[in-house]
């Protein structure tokens, strides 16, 4: 990419780097509050900015893009329907999880169910964060900077060579952020580098409409549209990747788990100085989250244009594109929010990792009298071991399966849909006990490795086999029904009753459900727009 390039990339990084250590000075990190959550600080925009930085990274920046130059405008049912479950997540879930006071989502859990549910969901979050999320990021992320930066030709060294060293500078690098700088690092960092991206990614389409139309975005526009109308169909087929009736299935129960449930996005509004700037940070994001296929979905489609489907490999379409249309002075800064998007999604998760062992396993299970600094040192060194292990496991990914995407999907359901129904069950429910609980997530988690893993591929065929977001749904309601059906037969006495801590001011945004229903008009706008 060059040395002036390389310049720029390594001078935007130490700038992010040295204003997230000059905003966060003041934090106490010896404590959980300050550690854990930023000391229950956070504002509107570093909640929006962080929310969507830990969402958006290479792997869904290259993947998305991938699936889109495949399938077309069809996929960005991905970035669309987060915007409704952000809004349901806002008005729905924020003010019970903010009114507990609690700093995770097993810790809400324990209050509604008991120790071992909380436990049970700890290990089960632990699991998807160490074996999938973690290693998939590094290694996504450094195959993405090695091909920009040339790394083999660079340093002389193999291909595989060259991964390893990125992906271990990525780990190193995040790992800081992450364990020794808490969560209002990471979410400082964060929303500095989501403006970044935003403007980078931005830069792409730009760019490349220009290219196609001479010079005119909009003659670029329309030459796209109209060359190319099979790629503008938002309602898939049964053998796309997101068939149109899976948006009422298991796509939107998906959307609900990552950003209502999930501790690696949650943490971020868990952190809020008070309800109003939790909601008004979700809903900021959700508009954001409305503009996300411009970054990931239409850079895919103009490379289809350009490319003329020429590409062997679909995953290459992003890289490839911003080779061929971005100036070559932006290369580099386009590669260092890049670097940022990386940073946050591994550092997000390997922060809330810590957050899950220090306050869920250690505190609970292997020094009950710690006091907030054992616990915080604790998760620490936790950290240190999880990310090593994460940047040892990443380049042996290099054999994955093509479609990382739509396989990440498939195989986060083990966790994601069992641990989503014992949540819901629990906040709409007084009367549901704890060996419901235990009992939804067992059955939640075994059907679907059954179904996916052993019915699928060795009983029934792929190609007969219903799609797993439709599984996940069928899964979900069984789950539901299972655990209304034991609290009805044994109800939990006495019933539930929901604690409030007083740890935040717990008065709501006003402006929080007109701007949801907005944002649910646009979203199914966007459905007859491209029909």
């Amino acid at each position: 990419m060059g040395a002036f390039n390389f310049i720029i990339f390594l001078g935007f990084t130490a700038l992010v780097a040295w204003l997230s250590y000059k905003w966060t000075r003041g934090t106490d990190e010896h404590h959980s509050d300050g550690y854990f959550l930023g000391g229950r600080s956070l504002t509107a925009p570093v909640i929006a900015g962080s929310l969507l930085l830990t969402n958006l990274s290479t792997e869904q920046i290259v993947g998305l893009t991938g699936q889109a130059y495949t399938e077309g405008v069809l996929v960005m049912a991905w970035e669309t329907l987060a915007a409704i479950s952000i809004v349901v997540a806002a008005i729905l879930l924020l003010p019970r999880y903010l009114r507990s006071g609690v700093s995770t989502i097993p810790g809400f859990l324990r209050e509604r169910y008991d120790e071992q549910t909380k436990t049970a969901t700890s290990l089960l979050f632990l699991s998807g964060y160490v074996i999938v999320l973690l290693p998939i990021v590094l290694y996504s992320g450094a195959l993405a900077l090695s091909t920009m930066f040339n790394v083999p030709e660079v340093l002389g060294v193999s291909d595989t060579a060259a991964l390893w060293i990125t992906v271990w500078a990525i780990g190193i690098v995040g790992s800081i952020y992450a364990i020794f700088g808490g969560l209002k690092a990471v979410a400082v960092s964060d929303t500095i580098n989501a403006v970044g991206l935003f403007l980078g990614g931005l830069l792409v389409p730009v760019f490349g409409l220009m290219a196609i139309g001479g010079g005119s975005i909009f003659e670029g526009l329309r030459v796209l549209w109209v060359e190319n109308p099979e790629k503008f169909e938002a309602i898939g087929g049964q053998d796309a990747s997101v068939p149109f009736a899976t948006i009422f299935t298991g796509m939107m129960l998906v959307q609900l788990f990552y950003w209502g449930t999930n501790q690696a996005i949650i943490q971020r509004a868990l952190g809020a100085k008070d309800l109003r700037e939790g909601q008004k940070g979700l809903i900021i994001a959700a508009f954001l989250k409305i503009l996300g296929p411009i970054i990931v979905v239409l850079p895919g489609i103009i490379a289809w244009h350009l490319f003329q489907g020429g590409l062997d490999v679909a995953d290459a379409a992003y890289p490839r594109l911003v080779t061929e249309v971005l100036p070559f002075p932006l290369r580099g800064f386009f590669a260092a929010v890049l670097f940022g998007a990386i940073l946050s999604s591994f550092n997000s998760a390997l922060n809330s990792s810590v957050t899950l062992f220090g306050v869920d396993i250690y505190k609970q299970y292997v020094k009950p009298d710690a006091t907030d600094g054992q616990v915080v040192g604790a998760g620490k060194k936790f950290g240190v071991v999880l990310a090593a292990a994460s940047m040892t496991i990443a380049p042996f990914i290099a054999n994955a399966p093509q479609g990382l995407f739509g396989y990440l999907q498939e195989v986060n359901g083990c966790y994601s849909i069992p641990i989503l129904t014992i949540i819901l069950v629990g906040i709409f429910t007084k009367h549901v006990p704890p060996i419901a609980a235990k009992i939804g997530l067992a059955s939640g988690v075994g059907l679907y490795i059954l179904s996916q893993f052993v019915l699928k591929p060795f009983v029934f065929g792929a190609e007969n086999y219903p799609h797993y977001l439709h599984v996940m749904a069928i899964l979900f309601v069984l789950n539901v029904v299972i655990m209304l059906w034991i609290g009805k037969t044994r109800p939990m006495q006495p019933a539930y009753v929901a604690r409030d801590s007083n740890a935040v001011d717990m008065t709501p945004w006003p402006l929080v459900k007109p701007m949801g229903a907005v944002i649910v008009l646009i979203v199914v706008s966007t459905y007859f727009i491209f029909t």
